[in-house]
């Protein structure tokens, strides 16, 4: 499972010209869901992401998780974040999930996200969307489980 976060001032999420998601302060959170994936790796990533130091504290240093700063968290299916792109000019997507299991696992992500007290809002798995942001530093880092 991969988990591409970006720290952010805004961000939002439109389908079909309507925002269907949006945070201020927080992680966006591009999920992309490969095959061997399952709840275990789910919950781990969505732990991991929770508790990352990507904030900074008063010092300026990356100290403080997203729920140290009582951030937000928009979660976005990426099935492009499982492509493999080690050979030729073309992306191979054998390594994703069937869109049964990523749909099953990024909702369970998103609630157990919410289970974890940080307020969560989402994309619409599936659908063409057009994700707007305003990246904090710029800070992004790929997390993979």
């Amino acid at each position: 499972m991969i988990g591409l976060i970006q720290r952010v001032k805004q961000a939002s999420v439109t389908v079909d010209q309507q925002v269907i998601g949006e945070i201020d302060q927080g992680l966006l959170v591009l999920l992309g869901v490969e095959r061997e994936d399952n709840l275990e790796k789910m919950q781990k990533l969505a732990t991991k992401i929770s508790k990352y130091r990507v904030f900074s504290d008063p010092q300026g240093k990356m100290n403080l998780s997203v729920t140290d700063v009582g951030g937000k968290l928009l979660v976005v299916s990426q099935f492009t974040l499982a492509a493999d792109t080690g050979r030729g000019l073309r992306p191979s997507f054998s390594g994703a999930a069937t869109p049964e299991q990523a749909k099953s696992l990024y909702e369970a992500f998103v609630a157990y996200c919410k289970d974890l007290g940080i307020e969560t809002q989402t994309g619409e798995f599936g659908a063409d969307m057009q994700v707007s942001l305003i990246n904090d530093g710029p800070v992004t880092f790929n997390l993979q489980v």
